[in-house]
């Protein structure tokens, strides 16, 4: 990593260890060849970087001594390995100042707290790859100065456009409104001349009425009636009368 400061990665504040037999062939390690019940010591679980290292330092529960560290270069590797027949429990290699080396057998537990131990050691070294990677291909660089004989055209075209798009006064000095569309919704039509009305006296026909549709008309005043046979048994009769109002009409 590029910075060299100290990052905590991971803390537990309870982790075994165990004093393990050297292994007797290449098959690997097995923690129920440990006892697991009885643990050599009880420590406190540390994990931090430093610059591009990665250090497992196991410290008193109670004082804070170190009490061993585990340097890990890559992971999984032979720093850390795990035991075959349970995700619980690991074999770390410490060493000491001078460079000596020893194997101890850790363990949790809980499950979860050896997962942690796992994702903490590989989110570490999978930044770390990422970020030598990014060193080792760095992107390329963009050239963008002008070339011999290259031109740019810039066309600022929105102020021109807009001075086109504003209408223009008419010649007179005003600006002149359109027609409605000819059939068109605000289209009006013009207004038909009222018939004048009719004069006094005149016959009724002239203002649209028939006799057809209302019989005849005739004045009391100059009208005679005469009855024939009437159907019920009475005697005919003939009679005139005179009105003396000129308006009344008889049907």
């Amino acid at each position: 990593m590029a910075s060299s400061l100290t990052q905590t990665l991971l803390v537990k504040p309870e982790m075994y260890v165990y004093q393990i037999p050297p292994r007797q062939s290449n098959r690997g390690y097995r923690g129920s060849d440990w006892n697991l019940s009885n643990p050599d010591y009880t420590v406190r679980l540390r994990i931090v970087g430093e610059g591009s290292k990665c250090l497992i330092k196991m410290e008193d529960k109670i004082s804070g001594e170190p009490f061993a560290e585990c340097p890990v270069e890559q992971f999984p590797g032979p720093a850390v390995e795990s035991v075959m027949d349970s995700s619980r429990y690991f074999v770390l290699r410490v060493q000491d100042g001078s460079g000596r080396h020893a194997y101890l057998g850790v363990g949790f537990a809980d499950r979860a707290d050896s997962f942690d131990f796992n994702v903490a050691l590989q989110d570490f070294f999978k930044r770390e790859r990422v970020e030598k990677e990014a060193a080792s291909s760095p992107a390329p660089q963009l050239d963008l100065s002008f070339k011999e004989g290259q031109k740019i055209h810039i066309n600022i075209g929105g102020a021109a456009k807009a001075a086109a798009d504003k209408p223009r006064p008419a010649a007179g000095g005003t600006i002149g409104i359109l027609p409605p569309p000819p059939g068109g919704s605000g289209a009006r039509a013009s207004p038909q001349p009222l018939a004048p009305p009719p004069a006094a006296g005149a016959p009724a026909a002239s203002a649209g009425f028939s006799d057809d549709a209302w019989g005849s008309f005739q004045s009391s005043s100059n009208t005679t009636t005469t009855q024939g046979s009437d159907p019920f048994g009475s005697s005919s009769s003939s009679s005139s009368s005179s009105s003396g109002g000129s308006g009344w009409v008889q049907f």
